[in-house]
């Protein structure tokens, strides 16, 4: 019988990886210039996406991969009790790529393979995680486009009445440092929770 996917040990994974950009942060300010380090500000809320990304893809495709009758129970499709990682990636995301927008368009995302009170679901939704998941695709968004709507869509989701370069605003205050540490706690959760 094939291995099951584990989603506690990918949870930790992204722990470690977070760290990993916490470090690179804390070498960029020490090391370059001001407009510098918001370039590397910039490139940290691009990585930390990513990897939030690809945390929740393999929690999904582990949820799967454990669990047939998760998906099953959004599908209708009676699906054998055992599929292979690739199996399960190819029914979230085809031949595309996974991808969410925002908070609200994720927790939509992983009820289309989970049921409601699954625990992925359930963590996402807390409160507690609202602003940074908000905050982390909307500044992404700044970040890799740098267009009207991306910072529209930045200064609705930090508050803000105007809304510099996304570096230069995660840099102040610690800001993206507090969303590392909001999404180290939420895949904290996902690792506790998780039943593999």
């Amino acid at each position: 019988m094939p291995r099951k996917k584990s989603v506690k040990n990918r949870a930790a994974d992204f722990r470690n990886r977070v760290s990993s950009i916490s470090d690179f942060l804390s070498a960029a300010e020490s090391n370059l210039t001001a407009q510098h380090v918001s370039w590397a500000y910039e490139y940290g809320v691009l990585r930390l996406y990513r990897e939030f990304e690809s945390m929740i893809l393999d929690a999904l495709v582990g949820a799967i991969n454990n669990d047939t009758s998760t998906i099953a129970s959004r599908t209708g499709v009676a699906f054998p009790k055992h599929l292979t990682d690739e199996v399960c990636e190819y029914l979230i995301i085809g031949d595309g790529f996974f991808d969410f927008k925002g908070r609200d368009g994720l927790i939509k995302t992983l009820k289309e393979y989970v049921p409601d009170d699954h625990y992925l679901v359930e963590i996402v939704k807390k409160q507690k995680y609202k602003d940074a998941l908000e905050r982390l695709s909307a500044l992404r968004n700044l970040a890799a486009h740098n267009s009207e709507i991306a910072k529209t869509r930045a200064k609705d989701a930090a508050g803000q009445e105007r809304m510099p370069e996304a570096g230069a605003w995660l840099k102040k205050q610690n800001r993206l440092n507090t969303m590392l540490d909001s999404l180290r706690q939420l895949s904290e959760e996902i690792k506790t929770i998780a039943p593999y």
